[in-house]
């Protein structure tokens, strides 16, 4: 089952989670998949104030969209400017999703395989329920192996680069968090296990009041 932890607020949120990332990351752990979203980028711009040995660590992602690494909507961007420019981790795996989607897959297939089994996943979730690029009823839900490329994502763009539910529920800890009203169904479907977030067994969830209403 997964664990729910209700806090006041977005930020106190988006603390709590920086916090947690920090203490696996002081603790050893030497993996660290980072999403991308608008709750996580507050996480970010925290956790880069954080005393953290930035030396050891790891970064991979958990999907891309299929757009050169500048553009606007791409999550490496996002993460670039809010965590990676003010800090120094030893390795940045980005996701090189501007290849399309099965080349992208593959090639990032490799990179996943070489650090495996992940340590921390961080996970937002969309109001459908989606983590990374797995959407709900979607038949990349049953992907096997570590990535996987879509072409039909129901969210633009269509074209993305995920990590699969397989890979994700492998990892050490997922950590997903859901802050705001627009997020309360997401969370209540994820309760009942209808939606991708909500079938990754163990996961730790960090969520407001507002997305907690339902």
């Amino acid at each position: 089952m997964s664990e729910f932890t209700v806090l006041a607020t977005a930020e106190e949120v988006a603390e709590a989670a920086a916090a947690e990332i920090a203490d696996v990351l002081r603790g050893g752990a030497q993996t660290l998949v980072l999403a991308g979203g608008t709750t996580p980028k507050r996480c970010y711009e925290l956790l880069a104030e954080l005393d953290v040995q930035w030396g050891r660590v790891s970064v991979l992602f958990g999907d891309e969209r299929c757009v050169p690494p500048d553009h606007p909507d791409s999550n490496y961007r996002m993460v670039k400017e809010s965590l990676l420019d003010r800090v120094a981790p030893a390795t940045v795996y980005r996701m090189p999703a501007e290849l399309g989607p099965d080349e992208g897959a593959d090639a990032y297939a490799e990179v996943v395989a070489n650090v495996a089994p992940l340590d921390f996943v961080l996970l937002g979730v969309g109001e459908d329920g989606h983590v990374a690029s797995l959407f709900p009823g979607h038949p990349l839900l049953r992907a096997s192996g570590l990535t996987a490329g879509i072409r039909d994502s129901p969210k633009p763009p269509p074209e993305r680069v995920t990590l699969t539910l397989e890979a994700i529920r492998d990892a050490g800890r997922v950590l997903i968090i859901a802050t705001g009203a627009g997020k309360a169904d997401a969370v209540a479907l994820a309760r009942r296990g209808e939606t991708p977030s909500g079938m990754i067994a163990g996961a730790r969830w960090l969520i407001d009041r507002a997305a907690a209403r339902q």
